[in-house]
């Protein structure tokens, strides 16, 4: 064997199991694990710099989480049928790990740090991501990197009232509750999740529940370590420090921070006296002094100056930057109906912080459409989120989307996505647009508020309104002291030791994401977090239906109409026609989109159109080639083709029969000519019969002309006459 391989076993439940696998693979990297569950497997990778990033006071760490397409045996699409740029949802995975892994560097440790995750063998049923934040740990484990882990990932889900641990894609359908939960042994890091209205007390219960398996994980991990002897990391030197000099910066910096930070300044004036403040200090030291000195000076001044200022004043006075106390909301405002033009809109503004933000009604033609390695198919609801760098007044170019812009977008999705109806209740497909036109803090619960307003502003009839909330956390391990903060500023995010934006209904709680910085997070502290939150919540929510209490009662007059009918299976391809002709034909000549998608041995017809009168042709056309003819029913039909013994007439769409010579008129008509009848004239014809043989229909003018009724002598009366292609009674119609 050319191979040393390593292994620990993690027992799940059900009798499954995940094997983490060192000393097979990549065995050049820093740490290289394999994580196996089942057929999927994904392999790991961390490799560090020797050496700090130049001129870096931040921890320069890159996750990348990878799909590989030959994992699950398939082709990758598009023309050059290889993996191109990530996915969203490769993005999204990525964010969770780092999201957990960040936080636990040292953080006087500047080189640059890379983990990559590959997916390279994928059971269909298995969901990797709740996979991937274990394999990143466990390969830093087995690495000599500085890093306070180990770390690990779970998925849990409420299925039936039960929960599960890592639950696979077919059980996760029928979850009510969905949430990924990192945590160290020790302390929850990280959640992110969607549930159906769930109550805070049901999801801290299923965090613990989380914890309880990931402490499983991460003893199997540390046990890997040692046995490795990885258990001890490398020592390096990132940073020099000047305690001097940190002693001078607080005495002659820190009273003043303290007293700007009480001023209740708008974001900008106050960062600019922050700024002047800090060149204040500077200007004592010459250009040969600064050029060593500014770097410390300013790291100082974040760390041991402005963060314990600010953090201190919330503490002992119970005041923030802005003025408000810890459960207050900024003053809201909000607009709908503000863009003319577009289906739907909303402006939202709390605070410093505003979303603009649209909504447009499409077809399924519309719907995104999705090739991920494990998935494939469509999304009728879809939510985008813009972050432009005007929002925050900052002098750059916008290009490219940001991760953040993916992870705020996908949050807020989440939080809308239970209320939005689709399917049969819902035929649009539907797109909103969050532009951040103004950011302090929150903008992603800005963007659910908004996105909220202007679904409703658009006449979708969203099941209930949402709200969201972003809730900060100032702690001192000292004196045990901490504050849970309603709707923090972006520098209370910044300084503070949490971000837990938390979004719901009246009835409970639909998305979550809650990124912890400190140690020793109590479940205590986490429910008062949800309980103030709710409160929170709840205030936004009247707001929001201050300004629009109820979706619109019907769609604007420039929104695009759908119908939809249901047609049985068998008639699909009617609709369709050959090569897709009747289809096709249809759309050109009433100037309608048409989908038809087949599900439960049913066809469902969607046709979208600019106005009634397009709707109701093609509405009219379909019903035509789908009504079936009934024998005694008189019909208006078109004469498609001549032969010798008769006439071939068309009385529904696609459905000819046969008028014989003989059932033409009263007399005798040795040849066609002498009818009178031509291609399309359109007659009047009764159905009299079917083909036994062939169910050919068979037709007959005579019966309705003056003594031609010899057939109905018995007082059945005459029937009732059928128009053009319709096959409904006036009194129907009525």
């Amino acid at each position: 064997m050319l191979y040393n391989a390593t292994q620990k076993v993690i027992q799940l439940s059900g009798g499954r199991e995940i094997v983490i696998e060192t000393g097979k693979l990549a065995k050049q990297a820093d740490g290289s694990v394999v994580v196996k569950q089942g057929n999927t497997m994904l392999l790991a990778t961390v490799v560090a710099a020797k050496e700090p990033k130049p001129d870096c006071d931040f921890m320069p760490l890159s996750v990348e989480y990878k799909e590989k397409y030959a994992a699950a045996g398939r082709f990758p699409g598009g023309f050059l049928k290889r993996e191109a740029r990530p996915s969203d949802y490769e993005i999204l995975v990525s964010r969770l790990i780092d999201r957990a892994l960040r936080p636990l560097f040292p953080s006087d440790f500047h080189a640059e740090v890379f983990v990559q995750v590959n997916l390279i063998s994928a059971d269909k049923d298995i969901m990797p991501d709740a996979l991937a934040g274990l394999a990143a740990s466990a390969a830093l484990a087995v690495s000599d990197v500085p890093f306070a882990g180990p770390i690990s990932e779970v998925r849990v889900a409420r299925i039936n009232g039960e929960l599960v641990i890592n639950p696979t894609f077919t059980q996760n359908a029928d979850a009510d509750l969905d949430i990924m939960v990192g945590a160290t042994y020790d302390n929850i890091l990280m959640v992110e999740g969607e549930m159906k209205e769930v109550s805070e007390a049901e999801m801290l219960e299923a965090i613990k529940f989380a914890h309880a398996e990931i402490k499983k994980h991460c003893q199997a991990q540390m046990e890997l370590s040692k046995e490795l002897g990885k258990d001890v990391k490398r020592t390096y030197c990132h940073e020099t420090n000047d305690e001097a000099l940190r002693e001078k910066v607080i005495a002659e910096t820190y009273d003043k921070a303290y007293a700007i930070a009480r001023e209740r300044s708008a974001k900008h004036e106050r960062s600019d006296k922050f700024d002047a403040l800090e060149e204040e200090f500077c200007a004592q030291f010459s250009e040969e002094e600064l050029a060593e000195k500014r770097p410390l000076i300013k790291r100082y001044f974040h760390d041991d100056v402005l963060k314990k200022a600010m953090r201190n004043m919330i503490l002992d006075e119970g005041i923030r930057l802005d003025g408000r106390s810890t459960t207050e909301i900024r003053p809201i405002w909000c607009e709908v109906g503000y863009l003319p033009c577009a289906h739907g809109s909303a402006i939202f503004t709390r605070g410093e912080t505003q979303s603009l933000t649209t909504v447009t009604l499409g077809t399924k033609l519309d719907e995104k459409q999705i090739d991920d390695v494990l998935f494939k198919g469509s999304e009728q609801f879809v939510l985008h989120y813009n972050f432009p760098p005007f929002s925050t007044g900052e002098a750059r170019p916008a290009r490219g989307l940001s991760r953040r812009e993916i992870g705020h977008g996908n949050l807020a999705w989440r939080a809308l996505k239970p209320m939005v109806p689709v399917g049969e209740e819902n035929p649009y497909a539907v797109r909103v647009v969050s532009d951040i036109l103004e950011s302090n803090g929150s903008s992603s619960m800005a963007t659910v508020c908004a996105g909220t307003l202007a679904l409703m502003d658009a006449g979708v009839k969203i099941k209930k309104p949402v709200s969201g909330i972003a809730m900060g956390l100032i702690t001192d391990t000292k004196s045990g002291k901490y504050a849970v903060l309603s709707d923090i500023l972006g520098d209370e995010d910044h300084l503070g030791d949490m971000d837990f934006k938390v979004t719901g209904t009246k009835d409970g709680i639909t998305a979550t994401q809650m990124d912890i910085k400190v140690d020793g997070l109590s479940y205590e502290v986490m429910a008062n977090a949800l309980e103030q939150a709710k409160q929170g919540r709840m205030h936004i929510l009247g707001k929001i239906l201050e300004a629009m209490p109820a979706p619109r009662e019907d769609y604007k007059p420039f929104v695009p109409r759908i119908v939809q009918i249901t047609i049985p299976q068998e008639f699909i391809g009617a609709v369709i026609g050959p090569g897709g002709k009747v289809i096709q034909e249809i759309q050109k000549t009433t100037g309608t989109t048409i989908t038809i998608t087949e599900k439960d041995s049913k066809g469902f017809v969607d046709i979208f159109g600019e106005n009634k009168e397009a709707l109701d042709a093609a509405l009219d056309r379909i019903k035509g080639i789908v009504a079936i003819p009934e024998v005694g029913e008189i019909y208006t039909g078109k004469i498609r083709s001549i032969v010798a013994f008769g006439a071939f007439v068309e009385i529904m769409p696609g459905k000819d029969g046969l008028l014989h010579i003989s059932e033409i008129g009263n007399k005798r008509y040795e040849t066609m000519e002498e009818t009178g009848l031509k291609e399309g004239d359109t007659i009047e014809v009764k159905l009299i019969g079917l083909d036994p043989k062939n169910g050919k229909l068979k037709l007959s003018r005579k019966v309705l002309l003056p003594g031609g009724e010899k057939s109905e002598e018995k007082g059945e009366g005459r029937p009732e006459r059928r128009e053009g292609h319709h096959a409904h009674r006036r009194e129907e119609r009525k």
